[in-house]
């Protein structure tokens, strides 16, 4: 099994890189305002398409960047070092788009690839979150297509999206089914954005929906396929997830020892202290045992892993990535003292960001239930091992 770099994979990390290293420029800005202006957001998408970086997860025949789960791993490992969330003004269209019809292609994801529009993915309700599948809002059969009714709540990036992915039942037989819905169609509202622990670039409002009418055409996938998508959805979500978490984790050990090596205290510096360098000891070898298997679960991806086992493997590698990113950064915190408290310093906006991958895209309970699951009803083996095609 080879994990080593090709000069490719390289060369697309400092792409990323120095991509992060441009947005990073904005990260004040962001926390101080509570997110950035038009410009400031049209500055990084300028700098974004320059970059090659915009849709990395869609094909390059519809104008995206084509690439493997790994190099699309690689790239938000390197994204995931912004604080504020700003790795997500580096867009990637939800891949259940790729179930657009043509018509559906050019009219939403082909502009969305291009960063001439943005889509935002609404399933999660006030009674239905870690549990997709208990969702109420209705799909209502009328002439010419559907009435859609009811409430989504933390949709991210609804603030700027000016489409949504709506998850609703079709009635009568309560068919989950995804709907391409126009962000300023009659009947769609705001209903409030609520404030998070983080400063996001971007805001996590509750959408209401009465009476919107949506065209046949407006179907996403097809009839009864939106639990299917929205899974496919969450897998990739999980890897992405990690990737960042692991880029997050590395910032904040790499500032953490920074400080270490320059603070003094009591005559001699942090770092000179045991117990200071058995926290950078544990952090460093959580960081690169959890990027070894994150790379593994993405190359095995890349390799057609069996769907159900790529499943429990996401969970594994976005529960295990989020938990050790947390412990890493709250020993970062913890070494910069009360700076670690400031908002002016980046690994206490880090320490606020990374909660959050414990619970979107499914718990960290939901991660185990997955993985228990696998284990139970296949093999323990084929769970804890490197998969092969063979």
């Amino acid at each position: 099994m080879d994990l080593t770099y090709t000069g490719s994979q390289l060369e697309l990390k400092q792409r990323a890189r120095d991509l992060a290293e441009s947005i990073m420029g904005f990260e004040d800005q962001c926390e101080a305002e509570d997110g950035l202006p038009a410009e400031a957001l049209e500055v990084i998408k300028k700098s974004t398409l320059a970059a090659g970086l915009n849709a990395i997860n869609m094909p390059e025949q519809w104008g995206g960047v084509g690439l493997s789960i790994l190099d699309q791993v690689l790239v938000q490992e390197e994204l995931g070092c912004l604080t504020n969330a700003l790795w997500d003004t580096v867009w990637r269209p939800a891949n259940a788009l790729k179930a657009c019809t043509a018509e559906q292609r050019d009219r939403y994801l082909i502009p969305a690839i291009r960063g001439e529009r943005r889509d935002c993915y609404a399933v999660t309700e006030s009674g239905a979150g870690s549990d997709y599948t208990s969702i109420e809002t209705t799909a209502t059969p009328v002439a010419g297509g559907y009435r859609v009714d009811g409430e989504k709540w933390f949709v991210t990036v609804g603030d700027v999206a000016d489409f949504l992915i709506v998850m609703a039942v079709v009635l009568p037989e309560a068919s989950p089914t995804l709907f391409l819905v126009e962000r300023d169609a009659p009947g769609v509202s705001i209903e409030r954005t609520p404030r998070f622990m983080h400063t996001f670039v971007y805001k996590h409002p509750i959408f209401r929906f009465d009476g919107v009418f949506v065209g046949e055409d407006s179907v996403l996938g097809g009839i009864g396929r939106g639990a299917d998508l929205t899974r496919e959805w969450f897998v990739e979500e999980r890897m992405m997830i990690a990737a960042r978490a692991l880029g997050g984790a590395e910032r904040a050990l790499r500032e953490a020892t920074q400080w270490a090596k320059s603070r003094e205290q009591f005559g001699r510096r942090l770092i000179d202290n045991q117990m200071i360098q058995a926290m950078l000891a544990d952090s460093a070898v959580e960081i690169a045992t959890n990027r070894a298997f994150t790379y593994q679960v993405a190359s095995e991806a890349d390799a057609g892993m069996p769907r159900k086992l790529l499943h429990a493997k996401a969970s594994m590698a976005k529960l295990s990535a989020s938990e050790a990113a947390g412990r890493v950064i709250d020993r970062a915190v913890q070494i910069f003292g009360g700076r670690g408290y400031m908002r002016e310093y980046a690994v206490e906006r880090l320490y606020r960001d990374i909660r959050v991958d414990r619970i979107w895209e499914g718990t960290s309970e939901i991660q185990r239930l997955v993985i228990a699951n696998e284990i139970t009803k296949r093999d323990v083996g084929a769970t804890v091992s490197p998969w092969s095609a063979g």
